[in-house]
């Protein structure tokens, strides 16, 4: 956990209060406004209701390439910022890495190298004043509210001690943070919107506005429900005492990363949950099976036998159950 434990007498005292308690001492709507950040939030959703106006004039084939976007997009997120750069859960060949950088900047949320640095941290200080958006703080701060504030002293101090250099060992992550954040703004609002335009004849206004700046936006918030509703909302199977759930809807919305109990029990399982593709709706999954079914993609890690000897531990002594979840989900954080 990262709870502050030292206080300013001297002696190391353990906090006893909740995560909410907590939260509630320092609400996150007292902190200092990150003026640009709202700013630029602000133009994105109203040129995403701009741009919803706009789908009346758009082809049919306009309207599935922002529906493609809107997939690529995420699976740029899900199976490559996430599952592959942020928890290393397993390894990818040159070409399918830079597919899923390509991917990444379409869905336009930062250079992975400092999408990566916060996720480490949410995992390691989970639900603490150290987690990027503490889901402590309510539903608003976990979903976007994290956004439009500053950093806590605690996140930024946290985030300074997170090893990287893996990171900045491979070329792709490091030529994506040099190239931030013109390539992303570049793939996410003309590059892929283009192909409207020079495929089949799609005004650039259309294009621009339905496949970049409304997909976007969806893009946006189905990521973010992976932050809000899946840590409150669902059942809790493989860790009864952490924030994050099991959630049918968000792993619809963000790609299968709605499995989120099983995923801050496991994150280093590639799958980020209990089951493959064909039992949980995961189709991260599938494509990273896919690649490596084609030898793109190896050492696949699964946490299936770890899961299966702890509920056999569970089954031998119920009593030590909620503390045995607790240790484990943290501990096994990175």
């Amino acid at each position: 956990m990262c709870r502050p434990t030292e206080s300013n007498d001297g002696p190391v005292l353990k906090d006893t209060r909740s995560p909410e308690e907590i939260a509630a001492a320092n609400p996150w709507t007292e902190r200092d406004v990150n003026w640009g950040s709202c700013c630029y939030q602000l133009f994105i959703h109203t040129a995403a209701v701009v741009g919803a106006c706009a789908v009346p004039s758009a082809s049919w084939a306009t309207l599935g390439w922002a529906l493609a976007l809107l997939f690529l997009s995420e699976l740029g997120i899900t199976g490559g910022v996430h599952r592959l750069w942020s928890h290393r859960s397993y390894s990818a060949a040159l070409p399918f890495r830079i597919f899923l950088a390509l991917c990444a900047q379409v869905a336009n949320q930062g250079s992975i190298y400092h999408w990566v640095r916060d996720h480490r941290v949410h995992h390691l200080c989970s639900e603490t004043e150290a987690d990027p958006h503490n889901a402590s703080q309510g539903f608003l701060f976990a979903h976007i509210g994290w956004l439009l504030v500053k950093k806590t002293p605690e996140v930024i101090a946290k985030g300074k001690t997170i090893d990287m250099s893996d990171m900045l060992a491979d070329p792709v992550v490091y030529l994506d943070k040099i190239l931030f954040p013109w390539s992303n703004l570049l793939m996410c609002f003309v590059v892929a919107p283009s192909l409207a335009v020079y495929g089949w004849g799609e005004t650039w206004y259309t294009a621009v506005m339905v496949c970049g700046f409304l997909r976007y936006c969806f893009g946006l918030h189905h990521t973010w429900c992976v932050n809000s509703f899946a840590h409150l909302l669902g059942d809790r199977p493989y860790g009864p005492n952490i924030n994050p759930a099991e959630n049918f809807i968000v792993s619809i919305l963000a790609n299968g990363e709605g499995w989120h109990n099983y995923h801050h029990a496991y994150p280093y399982d590639y799958s980020a949950s209990e089951h493959g593709w064909t039992v949980q709706y995961n189709p991260t999954t599938f494509v990273i099976d896919a690649f490596a079914f084609f030898g793109m993609a190896w050492n696949l890690k699964k946490a299936t036998k770890q899961w299966e000897r702890r509920q056999a531990r569970n089954a031998g002594g119920h009593h030590h159950h909620h503390h045995h979840h607790h240790q484990t989900s943290h501990t096994k954080a990175a």
